[in-house]
């Protein structure tokens, strides 16, 4: 039995982690390498900074597998989803934050936890956990020290892809006599998206900018956007529309949606002031890059997320293979339950792969191709199959499309109350 854990990371996983353990009467070390160093992407303080987008996507739990997640999570007593939930901002059917007031409530909670010591150090090796209980959640930013003593602990058996930040813009920057407040199909608030037309030569151009700026190849998108209408010339079909999403609750930030972006500073200003109603665009934050790493953990994680070659450090969150936000708090959640059961001397209860929780650790633990293992996020494809359902003269019917995965969502839940009763 173990009278404490450690936890190095203070990210979505770390911290969801250490409240789980915490709050089951567990003492925990929160190892942060914050505020004394800071990774390529992060600029606050403050724990679970959202760095790429402030949405934790689709919130529609019946027909959407990261809904479900939240949902699962929410029941589950998530502090991520609870703190997500206080300060969201409107986002039609996705949940988005305010990211500022997200990351301080976050720390705050975690801060002010009886159970919980922050500790703000970096930390550089694995063998600094000979033998206590300790979860690397340190995600796909893991500074480079640490990432190195994780190499040689794996035999070179890591793999590290690259991952983009959106830019954000001021709300009051944006010239609204030619753009304009509305959702995709009138979905949700209707001021939750603000759209900006462009004709077919202004589209053109500016993919011709983008060509010239990046110099990667470009697939055109033949199709129109549909669902909305533009107010200010309603006889006129866009082109295409550029859309922003809310970025915080006063609404004064914007994120352009979809625009995670290697083009250079000075190049992004430029080229994103052709959009039109963005010609004065002020910008809070530009688009970056940023590697991210992670481990192949079907090879070098057990079932618990232990590492198999030393058993007393767990891994989770991104550096395992999940790929997102809520993925990451999700398998941050686990890890807590995990190592609270290993710190009480009991074996930990596993999640039926029927639900988002043991889909997700499935994906983890898949062998099938283990030599190109990727980080994957949450969807239907990762859960068990329905079964098909006997009609009345004795046929087999196969579930499609909504009924389907309202059928996976009610099976999920079940089974995931029944995990809930066992942890």
């Amino acid at each position: 039995m173990a009278e404490k854990v450690s936890i190095v990371g203070a990210g979505l996983a770390g911290s969801e982690a250490a409240w789980q353990i915490a709050k089951r009467g567990i003492h925990v070390d929160l190892y942060d390498m914050k505020p004394q160093k800071f990774s390529p992407a992060h600029k606050n303080a403050d724990f679970a900074e959202l760095v790429c987008s402030n949405s934790l996507r689709s919130d529609d739990y019946l027909h959407n597998a990261v809904g479900l997640m939240h949902e699962e999570m929410r029941r589950a007593g998530s502090l991520i989803l609870k703190t997500a939930d206080e300060t969201k901002v409107p986002a039609g059917g996705a949940l988005a934050v305010d990211r500022t007031l997200f990351a301080r409530k976050i720390t705050e909670a975690v801060q002010n936890h009886k159970n919980i010591r922050v500790i703000e150090e970096e930390i550089t090796s694995l063998d600094d956990f000979e033998d206590g209980l300790a979860i690397i959640a340190t995600g796909p930013l893991t500074s480079e020290k640490l990432a190195a003593d994780i190499l040689k602990h794996v035999q070179g058996e890591t793999l590290s892809f690259y991952d983009a930040i959106a830019p954000v813009v001021y709300t009051e920057s944006i010239d609204f006599s030619k753009a304009w407040y509305q959702s995709r199909y009138d979905k949700g608030d209707k001021k939750d998206y603000i759209n900006c037309p462009m004709n077919k030569d202004e589209y053109e151009a500016f993919v011709s900018a983008l060509l010239n700026a990046e110099k990667v190849a470009f697939k055109k998108n033949k199709k129109q956007p549909v669902g909305l209408t533009n107010p200010h010339h309603k006889d006129i079909k866009p082109y295409a529309v550029v859309q922003l999403r809310q970025d915080n609750t006063p609404d004064t930030l914007r994120n352009i949606v979809g625009f995670q972006t290697k083009l250079k500073y000075g190049e992004q200003e430029r080229i994103f002031r052709t959009i039109p109603g963005l010609e004065h665009a002020e910008f809070a934050r530009l688009g970056g890059i940023h590697k991210n790493t992670f481990i192949k953990s079907p090879l070098l994680l057990d079932s618990f997320l232990r590492f198999k070659s030393k058993p007393n450090v767990m891994f989770a969150g991104q550096i395992t293979g999940c790929e997102g936000y809520v993925e990451s708090a999700a398998v941050g959640l686990m890890a807590g339950v995990f190592a609270s059961a290993f710190a009480l001397g009991k074996t930990p209860a596993l999640p039926k792969k029927t639900t988002a929780f043991g889909a997700m650790l499935g994906h983890l633990q898949d062998i099938q191709n283990i030599e190109n293992y990727q980080p994957m996020n949450i969807n239907f494809g990762l859960f068990e199959d329905t079964p098909p359902i006997i009609t009345q003269n004795g046929k087999k019917r196969f579930l499609k499309g909504a009924e389907k995965k309202e059928a996976y969502a009610a099976r999920a839940l079940k089974d995931l109350d029944i995990w809930l009763k066992e942890i």
